[in-house]
């Protein structure tokens, strides 16, 4: 199962949840985005708003795989990981570059929950 049909996954599961859709782009040799994931899972305020929010999809790019068909459809990625916010019918609604998120050898819980804030969908 490709990227494509994982969105089209996804995309139900937001609409039954009145949820966004958050796609996470990454891979297993980057270690920013295994701290991420342990971060979306082990930061208690953090998890609470994903879960309220947001359907987590992962998008993997490697130089095995660059998910090039599914990718160019979004704005280019600067660095990883890299989160896309779309809305639940698949809609773009903002590309994230994740520098702004980190705070030292980690990431910054005031501007993580801040970007969730952001972009959760309006009640």
């Amino acid at each position: 199962m490709g990227a494509t049909d994982d969105l089209q996954t996804t995309i139900a599961k937001a609409k039954a949840g009145k949820k966004r859709i958050l796609i996470q782009v990454g891979g297993e040799w980057c270690s920013w985005c295994h701290l991420m994931s342990k971060y979306f899972h082990e930061n208690e305020k953090v998890a609470k708003a994903l879960a309220s929010n947001y359907v987590i999809m992962k998008v993997n790019y490697s130089d095995d795989n660059q998910n090039e068909e599914f990718l160019g459809k979004y704005p280019k990625v600067g660095g990883y990981p890299h989160l896309y916010v779309l809305d639940a019918s698949g809609k773009l609604l903002h590309s994230q570059n994740t520098e702004a998120l980190e705070e030292g050898k980690g990431y910054s819980e005031r501007a993580m929950l801040e970007f969730l804030r952001k972009w959760a969908p309006k009640n």
